[in-house]
């Protein structure tokens, strides 16, 4: 719409408008631009929209408002998680006019941009943002039944988005796990940090240039997931394993998960690690 109006914007009296028409429209234009951004926003879609935003920007500014525009966010290439992070509560000054001035709103799309975070993360450590995704659930029932204010409310957002930016505030791990995949690996096999290790060292030493797009060598990443958990089961068998305190692994009993079915779950959170 905005386009199209741009297009004829330095013709509309030669179309055959009128000057309240040309003003009735202008009016349209500038609300409909305004909903889209706001929606955009709570979706957590502006960031993708980035390259589009400054021709969308010099329509706005060149046909529809005489004002100086007002950015709808000022977060540059900063996603709105990427802010409430850097800035805390303050974030919600930098929310559009139409969303900052309601605190239902305001809260929806904090949400909604967290909710999406969670998302799109979950494939590289399932467990974790699980975890993350439950209690963002009870902060949101809290919300909605106005048992945290609202000043509260923020505080406690803004703390769960640094744990989900940053899973090493959000969760106590042994100093060995010094990488997000050894965590990711720990946090999905029963919290085994000589199991997370010894996949870890494994995948490592068996992973090829680009193997993740040819068979022969996944098959070759997932034989030597199969050796570690082979040798780590039998190992436990034994009475001299050092690891005998530690909780069992999540297969077995516990989770009626069959050795192969736990190798292809270990496989794909492998193959989702970008250090691998």
């Amino acid at each position: 719409m905005v386009r199209a109006f741009a297009n004829l914007a330095n013709e509309l009296e030669e179309a055959g408008y009128t000057a309240a028409e040309i003003q009735a429209l202008k009016s349209e234009v500038d609300h409909y631009e305004k909903v889209r951004n706001e929606v955009k926003l709570a979706s957590g879609d502006y960031i993708d929209l980035k390259m589009y935003e400054p021709a969308m920007r010099h329509l706005i500014d060149t046909y529809i408002r005489a004002e100086e525009s007002e950015k709808v966010s000022a977060f540059d290439d900063m996603s709105l998680v990427q802010l409430i992070v850097e800035r805390g509560t303050d974030v919600v000054n930098a929310l559009p006019k139409g969303i900052r001035e309601n605190k239902e709103s305001v809260a929806e799309t904090i949400e909604n941009n967290v909710r999406k975070l969670i998302i799109d993360e979950q494939p590289i450590n399932p467990k974790y943002y699980e975890q993350m995704s439950e209690l963002l659930d009870a902060l949101i029932k809290q919300r909605k039944q106005e048992a945290l204010d609202y000043q509260k409310y923020l505080q406690r957002v803004v703390e769960l988005t640094k744990k989900i930016k940053n899973p090493t505030e959000g969760a106590s791990y042994p100093k060995s796990l010094n990488t997000a995949a050894k965590r990711a690996l720990y946090d999905n096999l029963g919290k085994i940090e000589g199991l997370a290790m010894a996949i870890d060292a494994a995948v490592l030493a068996s992973k090829q240039d680009d193997w993740r797009s040819n068979l022969i060598k996944v098959k070759k990443v997932r034989f030597a997931i199969k050796r570690v958990i082979e040798s780590y089961k039998l190992s436990r068998t034994g009475e001299s394993s050092g690891e005998a305190t530690e909780k069992p692994a999540t297969y077995g009993a516990e989770t009626g998960e069959s050795i192969d079915d736990l190798i292809d779950r270990i496989l794909e959170l492998v193959t989702n690690q970008n250090e691998y």
